[in-house]
């Protein structure tokens, strides 16, 4: 039965190397925007996968071809007062704080609008790819309110000349000028985005659970500490990981192969 407001699905993908979900924000009606009960469900379902202790990887995206989120639902939100205005906002930043705290990679997988409350969205994701005819925006302006939460992510990622351009001019923009604007890591076209997503679930899965969430917890600290301090946590970081198998089991492994290699050059001189 589909729940008034929309649809969060997650499923689960058992791959060589671990578990690998993949959460489909379904509102397709409405570009797939989000309103308070939908937003309440994709957090929901985040919490529980932070709880898998399986978990390898999560990737992220919109029900159907013409949107990965629209934004946040205007039919809502004009009807907002001071008071409901706040918690409204609130729950659009619980989403985006549900993903960053999650302890593996989120992968954004981008198709059709990513617009306003869609690009906060999955600028608190790890790794954004989207499709070569994926459209960007953040036009907040244009309905005289002003871009927030983690639009506050977007200077980091695109630099603050390309952030003033984006949130005061409101303006649509296309997918190869989000990635040229570091927005995004990688388009493709329409038809490669699935197996472009796949290689980088590999990258992931090639390598030890820990270490990968050690790498994804100290690039949450760095963005938030003094240079000093952040090098002092990943001193403390490379300890941790020192704590587990991993590191031996990995170079162990590199030096294998890399003895390997000389032994085929050499006999085959």
């Amino acid at each position: 039965m589909e729940e008034r407001g929309g649809n969060v699905e997650v499923r689960l993908e058992e791959r060589r190397g671990g578990l690998v979900a993949r959460v489909t924000i379904d509102n397709r009606p409405k570009l797939n925007t989000l309103n308070s009960a939908l937003m309440g469900r994709l957090v929901d379902a985040l919490n529980a996968l932070g709880g898998n202790g399986k978990l390898r990887a999560i990737v992220l995206t919109g029900a159907g071809e013409r949107a990965f989120i629209g934004g946040a639902d205007i039919d809502e939100m004009a009807r907002l007062d001071p008071r409901t205005a706040r918690a409204f906002i609130t729950r659009v930043h619980e989403c985006c704080a549900a993903l960053r705290r999650l302890p593996v990679p989120v992968f954004a997988r981008i198709n059709g609008y990513a617009l306003g409350a869609g690009m906060e969205v999955a600028a608190a994701c790890d790794l954004r790819l989207a499709a070569k005819s994926a459209s960007f925006g953040m036009p907040e302006v244009k309905l005289g309110i002003p871009s927030v939460v983690e639009a506050a992510l977007l200077p980091m990622l695109v630099g603050w000349g390309r952030t003033r351009q984006m949130l005061l001019l409101g303006e649509m923009f296309t997918a190869e000028e989000a990635r040229d604007w570091g927005f995004l890591e990688r388009v493709v076209p329409d038809e490669e985005l699935d197996a472009a997503l796949d290689e980088w679930i590999g990258a992931v899965l090639a390598c030890g659970p820990k270490v990968i969430a050690l790498q994804k917890r100290l690039i949450l600290d760095w963005e938030r500490l003094a240079p000093a301090d952040a090098v002092n946590t990943g001193i403390e970081a490379f300890v941790e990981a020192w704590q587990t198998p991993e590191p031996k089991l990995a170079m162990d492994s590199f030096l294998a192969a890399k003895a390997a290699r000389k032994r085929t050059k050499k006999s085959g001189a």
